[in-house]
């Protein structure tokens, strides 16, 4: 095993909150390494985020052409040709972990292809697939940020053949007749909605009372209207008893408040439960302190040993990639000397790519008045929206929550079309403490979605003029 020179930092996993990393801290001036068993680009890239985008966006011209004849188009007999979809979605995948790979060289990051593991608090090993040593290396900082994968719950074991994984979920080789979805969080939606939209009959179940369960009550009704008219079946408040694994698909039990109930398809994927990539790197023999395989870090995302930080999914929630961006960023400027401050969840924004699209930040109202908080809320509804109507999209809905005490955003809630690129402009207002006044004030383009947004402050005011 050969041993290379040192480096200021050596960065584990390459994903978005990887590369980013890396690339800052070159731009301040650190000679840095980042190792990689995979693709340069990590899941998000490879297997999660922008291949799952390329899949949705052949459903969503599905949906358009279905729906052609309401703008006086004729689209007779529309067909999917699921393999070239599968392709298209790999394809793009591939283009971009390239660009990334093409960035890190451009600002001098080394990358290591294999997967490290400490030898003790400044030495890493690299092995190949087969568990051979390659090298090690030495750095003065080290930043784990190597995401977190499907678990394999008691009874839902993964076999990738009836019970399958989001990954196997990309890469099908044909379209299955029929699929049974465990879990309806932002992953279990959108494969949900790809795959009634590519013609399969999906029913789409969740333990918890609403899909989505971490988004605002009123603003999943509408998404859940639009699933169900479209053929999605749902089942929620539902538990699930076992699967049978059968030579000719899956079969589903489970508890409804109903009672009890099946349901039988060609493939069930299970979309819940991660668990942290923190095993196998030798954690425990330098003390760095995990909880249920989290890595636990302070405000500045070190670890318990700390020249030695961790960003992104395997430290825990809210496992979104923009988020182990940002972290990745300020853990890297706080490495280089300078004064950060953790990122606050509720400053996060939340997006799931279906139709209507569902996007969030901060607190929705149940959480809201549960803090204490007295709320002057603002709704307006896409219906009345001058663009929204015209393309057809009426199904759709901004809720803007305000402190009713000093009139800060406190959430703001979308559902509709495009709305995970109307959230951009809410988080910047939370951000900077605009009240519902100041949102108004500025002027919104007409025709445009974002007139939803500024009315919907208006509404919070009591004067919305299209309401």
């Amino acid at each position: 095993m050969t041993k290379q020179s040192k480096y200021d930092l050596t960065i584990i996993g390459s994903g978005p909150g990887g590369y980013v990393a890396a690339i800052r801290a070159a731009q301040l001036g650190m000679k840095v390494a980042v190792i990689e068993r995979e693709k340069v680009g990590g899941v998000c890239l490879n297997w999660g985020c922008i291949p799952t985008k390329a899949l949705l966006k052949s459903a969503e011209v599905v949906r358009i052409a279905k729906k052609s004849r309401e703008f006086g188009v004729h689209c007779e007999n529309v067909t999917v040709d699921f393999p070239a979809v599968i392709k298209r979605s790999r394809q793009v995948a591939n283009r971009l972990s390239k660009g990334v790979g093409y960035l890190l060289k451009q600002n001098n990051v080394e990358i290591i292809h294999g997967t490290g593991s400490f030898l003790d608090p400044h030495e890493l090993a690299i092995t190949d697939a087969a568990g051979k040593e390659l090298q090690s290396i030495e750095s003065q900082y080290y930043l784990i940020s190597t995401g977190a994968r499907p678990r394999n719950l008691p009874g839902l074991e993964l076999d990738e053949k009836k019970l399958i994984s989001y990954r196997r979920a990309m890469t099908l080789e044909e379209m299955p007749s029929s699929m049974i979805i465990i879990g309806a969080g932002a992953i279990g939606v959108e494969f949900a909605y790809f795959y009634n939209s590519m013609g399969t009959d999906v029913t789409l179940i969740e333990m918890l009372p609403q899909i989505l369960p971490l988004e605002d009550a009123e603003i999943v009704e509408p998404l859940h209207r639009a699933l169900k008219k479209s053929g999605l079946k749902i089942a929620v408040d539902t538990r699930i008893e076992k699967v049978d694994r059968l030579a000719a698909g899956v079969t589903v039990h489970g508890t409804t408040p109903d009672g009890e109930q099946k349901w039988q398809a060609e493939v069930c994927l299970v979309a819940v439960g991660v668990q942290a990539n923190s095993d196998g790197m030798g954690l425990e023999t330098l003390g760095i302190q995990t909880e249920n395989g989290f890595i636990i870090t302070d405000d500045a995302y070190r670890t318990s040993v700390p020249h030695i930080s961790a960003i992104g999914d395997v430290i825990g929630a809210p496992m979104l990639a923009h988020a182990a961006s940002h972290e990745g960023i300020a853990a890297v400027e706080a490495m280089a000397g300078s004064h950060v401050h953790r990122i606050e969840p509720d400053r996060i924004p939340s997006c799931t790519y279906c139709h209507p699209q569902v996007a969030s930040i901060g607190l929705t109202e149940s959480q809201a008045v549960e803090k204490g908080y007295e709320v002057n809320i603002g709704r307006f509804p896409f219906v009345a929206a001058g663009k929204a109507v015209a393309y057809g999209e009426r199904d759709g809905l901004v809720k803007l929550i305000f402190n009713k005490e000093d009139q800060k955003l406190l959430g703001a809630h979308i559902v509709g079309l495009e709305a995970t690129e109307l959230i951009a402009e809410l988080g910047l207002a939370q951000a900077m403490g605009a009240s519902p006044e100041s949102i108004a004030w500025a002027v919104h383009a007409h025709p445009t979605l974002s007139e939803a947004v500024s009315e919907a402050a208006l509404d919070a005011l009591g004067r919305a003029i299209h309401k």
